[in-house]
């Protein structure tokens, strides 16, 4: 049987979550991207919200909703700010979900449940200026030494790092350059060895975004992320999720500039007539209407299959893919809808797009995403 329905709850969460996006998270937008800072007081709102523990069981201090909860939760922030869901996706996701799946008792108790209740600020720390999209290759390393780990290296594009209290961090505990070689540490922040530098964006301004310098960087031996070494899985695990988390962020922010093209429309007037009233007007909402309802599904389909345990790879990529290549093209065409408005800052097109644009590239590029699509086809 084929259910395409959301339950009762998932729709009240819905509402809920639309209601404080448009009249809690709205009026911050404007000043958080200009001055290109998060309002850190939203971490203890999601908590008092559920919203940090939306993804966990109510066993360990979470919301017990499921992954199309997450999505939707992502969908409705993402359509008025992708800049305060990306902060909050890098805490309550990236940063702790490895903590939920592999973390000690002491570990979660001095990270991931201070995280849930926003007392904590949380980031993940894997990409690398050389790196790129290939977690193998990744040169941060970690050296055994009496009573813990020395860390050496660097960390680029780190979401949450210039305001975390602490970092999910990947490092390679071997030389070989082998999966089994990398491994995660919980690093307290502020660490004397660790200098984290505010970078500067054109997208997703209001989310913090860090370099991280890595030098002689002591951590207990405690900040082993669940006492052992080689968690590489649980880094793809919690990435191939999150392709699909990322994928309802897209969705959101598609919708959004849907939406503001659609009131632009109806109230923009070209010789005596709204240009909606044009078909060329019409035309082009109506086929932003439909690749974002193709998209959806997808995104909701992606999740369903993570509630069920049978999330591969191929389509978490397919997901990631399809959903944020949706966003630049909708918001691109919001854009030429608003024609010069659509470069004012006024009007929320602008920021849409350049939003946008990150997910084409962050959470795996678009080339990426094909190259796993493709091993998926046997190629």
């Amino acid at each position: 049987m084929m259910d395409f329905s959301f339950t009762a709850e998932q729709e009240d969460l819905r509402r809920t979550v639309r209601r404080f996006a448009e009249s809690e998270l709205a009026p911050l937008v404007r000043d958080a991207e200009e001055t290109e800072t998060f309002p850190r007081h939203l971490f203890k709102r999601f908590a008092e919200l559920g919203l940090n523990g939306v993804r966990y069981p109510e066993a360990d201090g979470g919301s017990g909703f499921d992954k199309v909860s997450d999505c939707i939760v992502r969908e409705e922030m993402s359509r008025v700010c992708q800049s305060f869901s990306s902060s909050w996706s890098a805490h309550s996701h990236l940063g702790i979900w490895p903590i939920w799946r592999a973390g000690t008792e002491a570990q979660k108790a001095g990270f991931f449940r201070p995280a849930l209740a926003g007392e904590r600020i949380a980031g993940f720390a894997l990409s690398e200026p050389d790196g790129g999209s290939d977690i193998r290759a990744l040169r941060t390393r970690a050296e055994k030494v009496p009573g813990g780990w020395r860390l050496n290296g660097s960390k680029l594009y780190i979401t949450n790092a210039p305001i975390a209290d602490f970092l999910t961090l990947a490092a390679r505990t071997e030389a070989d350059l082998t999966p089994a070689a990398i491994s995660l540490f919980l690093v307290e922040l502020p660490n004397p060895g660790i200098v984290v530098t505010r970078l500067k964006k054109e997208g997703i301004r209001a989310s913090d975004t860090g370099l991280i310098h890595i030098s002689d960087a002591f951590v207990p031996d405690a900040s082993l992320l669940g006492g052992r070494t080689g968690t590489y899985p649980i880094i793809l695990d919690s990435l191939s999720e999150n392709r699909v988390g990322v994928a309802a962020n897209a969705l959101g922010m598609a919708q959004g500039a849907l939406d503001a093209a659609l009131d632009y429309a109806k109230v923009r007037k070209v010789r005596g007539k709204t240009i909606g009233q044009y078909q060329a007007i019409a035309h082009k909402l109506a086929n932003m209407a439909a690749e974002i309802e193709a998209a959806r599904w997808l995104v909701y389909y992606g999740a369903w299959r993570v509630d069920q345990g049978t999330l591969d790879v191929a389509t978490a990529a397919k997901v990631k893919l399809v959903a944020s290549e949706c966003a630049v093209r909708v918001s691109e065409a919001a854009i030429r809808i608003h024609g010069g408005a659509g470069i004012m800052s006024e009007y929320p097109v602008g920021r849409i797009h350049r939003d946008s644009l990150v997910y084409v590239i962050g959470e795996g590029t678009s080339e990426i995403q094909r190259n796993l699509i493709a091993r998926g086809l046997g190629l």
